[in-house]
């Protein structure tokens, strides 16, 4: 298996078959259309992916031939329904590595899963004065969660600083394990910026401490690089399928089985049970347990076209295509004046994030937007990222599957007027 480290160090590699470009784009009917009379790019994918073609009829064929509720029901519309959702279950497992589908939980997002990991671990597993380690990098929902258990169980919350080009102080996180940490909780990429976390070498460092747990933020990750939870050693993983070119609505968090089992439920209600009495009730094993009420349903088979559509294409396919375009883009935009590029670590997912001297971020944006180029301005839910560089937002380019060189030239050409407008 390739990894991303590799596919970053020889991008375009003669082994890697290349992505038929134009197919790719014809399989994204958003990506025909224009915005104020110019054609669309989109360099928006880390906040949310477009959608494929194979994922709209996904979602449109259980609605109109098979959509009923799921697993209770004994007719026929039930049994088909309640096979998509299970199926999908079944693929994200796959997607993952995990060892079985019963260690995948469908949750509302990402979000919602770590928040579920921190509550019922804080529930279960912590008491007041263990340490919690996060590192700077986090996104807010990597962040708030774990700070709502510090004030609700008094865990101690400590934090990984990162360095000047964005990377982690691994030297710092070592030093920060200790016999009372019992959770370290990272993102594999930086949303903000785009950096690479060495997540494989950071499990193994806690769990050469003793029985540290390690949740992994994967919502950058999972789009644009194989991820295999056993071979990481992962505790915890978790994505969001919105960011999987699927619908938003529906997220993954993996766990190891046993673990899983060994925590309380997050929510109560139907489905999560396996017996109610008026005195008490008991609940079901993984995954159920985690997933009161009713679910997702119609999201659930776009989320299992997705992961089959992104499949289909090859990983390696993609990471060689996105690091072609992180390296044209990065060259591109250095060469204008007054532009700063935050975010230079090594290693690095196809992120780029601005300013640009004498306009604010979200002037930026509007211009950009005026010549049809969308992308994301503001803190990206990563204020202390922000803080850590003095600045208040930043503009983010982020590059998926469909994206091309003559979209970066569009961009490029839009932040010259940017700067003719502004002097």
């Amino acid at each position: 298996m390739t990894t991303m480290t590799e596919a970053i160090r020889s991008p375009g590699a003669n082994s890697v078959k290349a992505l038929d470009l134009e197919q790719v784009r014809a399989d994204f009917p958003v990506l025909r259309r224009e915005v104020y009379g110019r054609p669309l790019v989109y360099l928006d994918t880390a906040a949310s992916a477009q959608k494929p073609r194979q994922v709209i009829d996904a979602m449109t064929s259980i609605m109109e031939e098979s959509y009923a509720n799921v697993h209770r029901g004994v007719h026929r519309l039930s049994q088909e329904s309640t096979d998509l959702f299970e199926g999908a279950r079944e693929r994200a497992a796959r997607l993952l590595n995990a060892e079985s589908s019963d260690e995948i939980v469908f949750t509302r997002g990402a979000t919602e899963a770590i928040n579920l990991v921190a509550f019922c671990c804080g529930e279960g597993l912590l008491q007041a004065g263990d340490e919690v380690i996060i590192t700077a990098l986090e996104h807010h929902s990597n962040i708030v969660p774990w700070q709502m258990l510090r004030d609700r169980k008094g865990i101690v919350l400590k934090v990984v600083p990162m360095l000047d080009d964005g990377s982690l102080d691994l030297e710092a996180y070592r030093k920060l394990l200790s016999e009372r940490t019992r959770m370290v909780a990272t993102t594999h990429i930086s949303n903000s910026l785009g950096t690479i976390t060495p997540v494989k070498k950071m499990i193994a460092e806690a769990k050469a401490q003793g029985d540290i747990l390690v949740l992994v933020d994967g919502c950058q990750a999972v789009p644009h690089c194989q991820v295999d939870v056993r071979d990481l050693g992962a505790d915890f993983y978790t994505f969001s399928a919105h960011k999987l070119y699927g619908p938003s609505g529906i997220g993954v968090l993996y766990g190891r089985k046993e673990l899983l089992n060994s925590l309380p439920p997050y929510q109560g209600g139907g489905e999560m049970i396996s017996s109610v009495t008026m005195e008490k009730s008991s609940f079901k094993a993984a995954p159920h347990r985690f997933e009161a009420g009713t679910p997702a349903i119609v999201e659930a088979a776009g989320l299992a076209a997705a992961i089959d559509y992104v499949q289909t294409l090859d990983y390696d396919a993609i990471q060689a295509h996105e690091q072609g375009l992180l390296s044209y883009a990065t060259t591109q935009l250095s060469q204008i004046d007054g532009l700063r590029i935050f975010g230079t670590a090594p290693e690095k997912a196809a992120i780029v994030s601005f300013t640009l001297e004498s306009a604010h971020p979200h002037d930026i944006g509007t211009i950009l937007d005026r010549a049809g180029v969308a992308v994301r301005a503001g803190h990206h839910c990563a204020q202390p990222v922000m803080d850590r560089f003095e600045v208040a937002a930043t503009v983010r380019a982020s590059f998926g599957l469909y994206n091309t060189e003559a979209e970066v030239d569009a961009l490029v050409a839009a932040l010259h007027k940017v700067k003719e407008l502004f002097g």
